[in-house]
């Protein structure tokens, strides 16, 4: 059971059902997880939304990029709703499911057939288990990504940090129908 209800649409204020309007009618096509809890607050829900849909549509990580730093971050957080809400779309993306059942269960020599993939799953584990990137890691994934995924990369990694702060500080739950299948904490002290 969360801790914190998300509002009830019937009865949001003004600036809660502009925002949440502007979420259901944008690309993720409905307010659900932490975007809802968010409405309880509608300015940090109508700046986080906005900044979470750069990071996932926007960006210039291609779509098999962006959704396995997020499920490496969904790991490192052991954030469920964020694993089960993104795992299919990491699949249909192209993510092999070798490398997702990797993931999920914490292995560490994870089968990467593709350089870009082993890269980013690296520097985001990297990042969020020492809170910094070595110059030579910098330097390969500049080389191997470009400057520009490299930002976008890092601003994803923040974002999922909150997204996956939420999920877990408000308890947010799976669907009555989803089980949990993170099943292993490999966060390094």
């Amino acid at each position: 059971m969360t801790r914190l209800t998300a509002p009830d649409p019937a009865t949001l204020n003004e600036h809660q059902q502009r925002v949440y309007t502007a979420i259901a009618a944008g690309p993720r096509g409905q307010v659900r997880g932490p975007l809802a809890i968010w409405l309880n607050r509608p300015g940090l829900a109508e700046h986080a939304q906005a900044l979470g849909q750069y990071c996932r549509y926007d960006s210039s990580l291609s779509t098999r990029l962006s959704e396995l730093a997020i499920l490496t971050m969904a790991v490192f957080w052991q954030a469920e709703f964020e694993w089960w809400a993104h795992k299919p779309i990491a699949l249909k993306a192209g993510v092999s499911a070798h490398v997702i059942d990797a993931l999920m269960t914490g292995d560490q020599s994870i089968p990467f057939e593709r350089e870009d993939e082993r890269v980013v799953y690296e520097f985001v584990n990297t990042l969020v288990n020492t809170r910094n990137v070595p110059q030579s890691l910098y330097d390969t994934a500049i080389a191997v990504l470009g400057q520009d995924n490299v930002v976008d990369l890092v601003g994803l990694a923040g974002y999922y940090t909150l997204i996956s702060m939420t999920l877990n500080v408000f308890e947010v739950g799976l669907p009555p129908d989803a089980r949990a299948e993170l099943t292993v904490n490999y966060r390094k002290s």
